[in-house]
């Protein structure tokens, strides 16, 4: 019996712009095809979306869910999931990047664990939300785009206020969902995606000291195990990819402020500038010093790559 062919994972690696870290995609690009793609992809920040035309398929890991016109979808990053518009249609979207902890950090008075959905608790189910039913979450999420495609005076800040209003109303949607779903994602997600917890725990302290050791223990696998897995899914070792993480930061710094190499690169996790530098030229092709006189010099567009992984899901 011929093996079976293992499916693709796409990871879509989006750069947000610096001073403002919100990515919109949008306009007549943005059209999905009703070709169901044979492989699922996910982000490295939260999607949300915007139906405007037709309906079709979102399928996270198996589960499909409709969707419609005036649907917002909420998807949490590493949830991987795949989209497609019902026969003979095009379906017309736009997207909303940005990481909340980014973004929100100095809007909310207190820090709490779930600032962001847990991935376990979140069912495909609950990451669409329906325009009839939640009115204001549309409202919210369509009054966002227009400010971003417009650009009038001050369009910055109303966005980000309404964004703000956009993921609070979204939290608490989320939150009364969780209990019910957290069950049914446990059995559905973990099995499939088991690498996820250590892809948000290098997201969110990238900049601290972590082992392989410790990585594997947040998804409940033999450090062994969780090489191979991990390596299967996203191409890389985990260590390269939270090398990948640290520079990535670091070129945000570089480009954002006028802090030293130095400084810099022990804000992103390296205990010393060599390993820094070596790793920087290795992954950016320069130095971090003629990177910066470079990005310093114009100004860099947001830019979108997709790397796609070969790994069972």
């Amino acid at each position: 019996m011929p093996r079976k062919k293992k499916p693709v994972i796409e990871y879509r690696h989006y750069s947000l712009p610096i001073d403002f870290p919100v990515l919109l995609l949008s306009g007549e690009r943005w059209k999905i095809s009703d070709i169901r793609s044979e492989h699922l992809h996910f982000h490295n920040h939260l999607e949300i979306g915007i139906c405007y035309s037709d309906s079709g398929i979102m399928e996270f890991q198996g589960e499909p869910v409709p969707f419609t016109a005036g649907d917002v979808t909420f998807i949490p990053r590493y949830l991987p999931h795949t989209t497609y518009s019902s026969p003979d249609t095009a379906s017309l979207w736009s997207y909303l990047f940005f990481s909340p902890e980014e973004l929100f950090q100095h809007s909310f008075k207190s820090v709490f664990s779930s600032f962001e959905p847990d991935l376990w608790a979140v069912t495909g189910k609950n990451c669409i939300l329906n325009k009839e039913q939640y009115p204001k979450v549309y409202t919210l999420a369509t009054s966002v785009v227009e400010e971003l495609k417009q650009q009038k005076p001050y369009y910055q800040e109303n966005a980000y206020g309404l964004l703000l209003s956009l993921y609070i109303e979204l939290l608490r949607i989320h939150s009364t969902n969780e209990m019910l779903a957290e069950h049914e994602a446990e059995h559905s997600l973990k099995g499939d995606f088991v690498i996820s917890p250590a892809l948000e725990y290098i997201t969110k302290n990238y900049m601290t000291s972590i082992t392989i050791d410790s990585l594997a223990g947040l998804c409940h696998l033999s450090t062994t195990h969780f090489r191979r897995k991990f390596h299967e899914i996203m191409g890389a070792a985990p260590l390269e990819f939270l090398s990948r993480t640290r520079i990535e930061q670091a070129c945000k710094q570089l480009k954002s402020t006028d802090d030293s190499i130095l400084s810099i690169s022990g804000q992103v996790g390296f205990h010393s500038i060599s390993s820094f530098n070596r790793c920087f030229s290795r992954l950016m092709g320069e130095s971090p010093k003629q990177w910066r006189k470079g990005a310093q010099a114009e100004a860099q567009p947001a830019k979108v790559s997709i790397l796609e992984f070969t790994g069972w899901v």
